[in-house]
């Protein structure tokens, strides 16, 4: 006769925690006349102070900040970058950025004087209609970028559009 073996039950398996949201650190540094990396905008978490040049702003999941960067020598400019970014959610894909840890979703990205100058002016705009550049659209800022890339003039950001941005994310 064939004998039964005993049925063992195992427990169902732990759930698994929810993964732990990454804060996106951004490094920011100032040395008279040769560098200047500072945030035009953004509102970080946390600012920690590394030494008397760097600094590190850490930012939430999902949240959006511009980098400008400055590097200078003895002859004046020598590089001069915006990079208006966005922290990846958990599981996100990003792209790799130099002085961004994890790395960041690049929503725009100017270079040289010809580009930052306009992205900086239409940030102005932006604050002059009371709107904090942060909260602006994510599509609107892809828009400049594509705009500066085919050398066409830049898109105005009125509160029509800004209502219509925030009423999409009401709907979400």
């Amino acid at each position: 006769m064939t004998q039964l073996l005993p049925i063992t039950v195992q427990p169902w398996p732990q759930a698994v925690p929810p993964p732990r949201p990454v804060p996106m650190r951004v490094s920011l540094a100032f040395v008279e006349h040769r560098v200047n990396v500072w945030l035009r905008f953004g509102q970080p978490v946390r600012e920690t102070v590394v030494d008397r040049w760097r600094r590190v702003a850490t930012f939430e999941p999902n949240a959006v900040c511009c980098r400008v960067k400055w590097i200078g020598n003895d002859y004046g400019t020598a590089l001069w970058q915006l990079m208006v970014v966005q922290a990846p959610m958990p599981f996100d894909s990003a792209q790799r950025i130099a002085g961004v840890t994890p790395g960041a979703h690049i929503l725009l990205r100017a270079d040289g004087e010809h580009q930052v100058k306009p992205v900086l002016e239409v940030i102005d705009a932006i604050e002059a209609l009371g709107i904090e550049p942060a909260a602006v659209a994510a599509t609107y800022w892809r828009t400049v970028g594509n705009r500066l890339a085919a050398r066409q003039s830049l898109p105005d950001y009125s509160t029509e559009r800004h209502a219509a941005h925030l009423a999409r994310g009401a709907l979400r």
